[in-house]
């Protein structure tokens, strides 16, 4: 089994490598008549592409997609929708020294215990660059849940940089678009610079934590037990590169919360039921609130570094190595829009989903 697809319905096949001619992405169970062009598309992906500031890897790709099936004068068709991303950037030769070494963190030594072949360039299809497709298949999803859901709002952040997390007094969403870190606290953004500069230039890295927010979402997305949108999302956001956990709503804190402080307390408004606080995350027995949904991932320091390591050959000798080549200090700066798409590509697939088993939400409250 390939296991390079994820959704129920709305259902997204990604391909390609790092260094391979090119990579992309299957759409399938796209609505029909949703407008679709490649310059929507590319507004995402140059949110993600690689070199655009010193904080980032200065691999220098355009990330150009191209729609070549499912859209017919500017719409989608309802059937597949193939997205192509040329890589035009490469630099094969800087990874020459990995073709018998493992590099420590990196996915080198298990896709070879696995499979017994690895493409040694660039990480092949464990790369990050793999992402790229998935922001290209979340603009599609953006686009069809701006005509389903034209009141829903996605927007991803990132609260911590290594030890250094942001002030939620001091949360500001004005200024998420005006620095490279993605954050909504300006004095975190300049503090993170300086500690970055710091890592990137004695060739280390970070991790880094992520939050994205869907505000506008229905309540009845989801189901209990084996189709919970929180299982549907973490699943989603675990499966990005780099990422070692995932929390919904209030998450691991929830074990320090007494039941009292926990419950998010329900008092009746002039449109439906209020919430007092959103511990949830916007997500009760698998299925959404009404609330905002929140999530949040955390992204392991890129392990591509210049200070020698430990590791071995395939051949099982004892060696060192040193990772040379083009990589990001702190790869979760560009996980920011991947976690956005991953959260639409989520969203609209519960979407699709309840209106095929339940149409409307079925019980009324008032």
């Amino acid at each position: 089994m390939s296991m390079n697809s994820f959704g129920h319905l709305f259902r997204v096949t990604t391909w390609g490598e790092s260094h391979g001619p090119a990579l992309g992405a299957t759409v399938d169970g796209c609505p029909p008549n949703i407008e679709i062009s490649e310059e929507m598309l590319q507004h995402w992906l140059d949110l993600r592409k690689p070199g655009q500031n010193k904080y980032t890897t200065q691999r220098r790709e355009p990330d150009a997609v191209r729609i070549l099936s499912g859209v017919f004068e500017g719409k989608t068709t309802g059937t597949p929708i193939q997205l192509m991303i040329e890589n035009t950037d490469q630099r094969s030769k800087d990874y020459g020294d990995i073709v018998e070494k493992f590099r420590p963190g990196h996915a080198d030594i298990t896709y070879w215990q696995k499979y017994g072949i690895r493409d040694h360039r660039g990480g092949g299809r464990s790369s990050a660059r793999e992402t790229a497709a998935r922001v290209a298949a979340g603009g599609i999803a953006r686009a069809a849940l701006a005509q389903l859901l034209p009141d829903l709002e996605i927007k991803g952040y990132m609260v911590q940089m290594g030890p250094h997390t942001i002030d939620r007094s001091r949360f500001d969403a004005s200024q998420i678009d005006q620095n490279p870190f993605w954050t909504p606290d300006k004095t975190a953004a300049n503090e993170w610079a300086e500690y970055l500069d710091g890592l990137r230039k004695s060739g280390s890295s970070v991790g880094a934590v992520v939050e994205v927010v869907a505000k506008g979402a229905p309540a009845g997305l989801g189901a209990p037990v084996y189709a919970k949108i929180d299982t549907d999302l973490a699943a989603a956001m675990m499966s990005i590169n780099a990422v070692k956990g995932v929390e919904i709503g209030e998450g691991m804190a929830a074990a320090a919360l007494t039941g009292e402080e926990n419950a998010d307390e329900i008092t009746m408004g002039p449109d439906g039921p209020i919430y007092g606080s959103n511990h949830a995350g916007g997500i009760l027995g698998g299925i959404s609130t009404g609330q905002d949904l929140v999530v949040r991932f955390a992204v392991k320091p890129t392990s591509s570094i210049l200070t020698t390591r430990q590791t071995v050959t395939k051949s099982g000798e004892n060696t060192e190595i040193i990772t040379k080549g083009r990589h990001d200090p702190c790869v979760g700066i560009r996980a920011v829009p991947v976690g956005e798409a991953m959260m639409a590509c989520v969203i609209l697939d519960h979407v699709l989903l309840h209106r095929g088993q339940i149409g409307v939400n079925q019980g009324k409250i008032g």
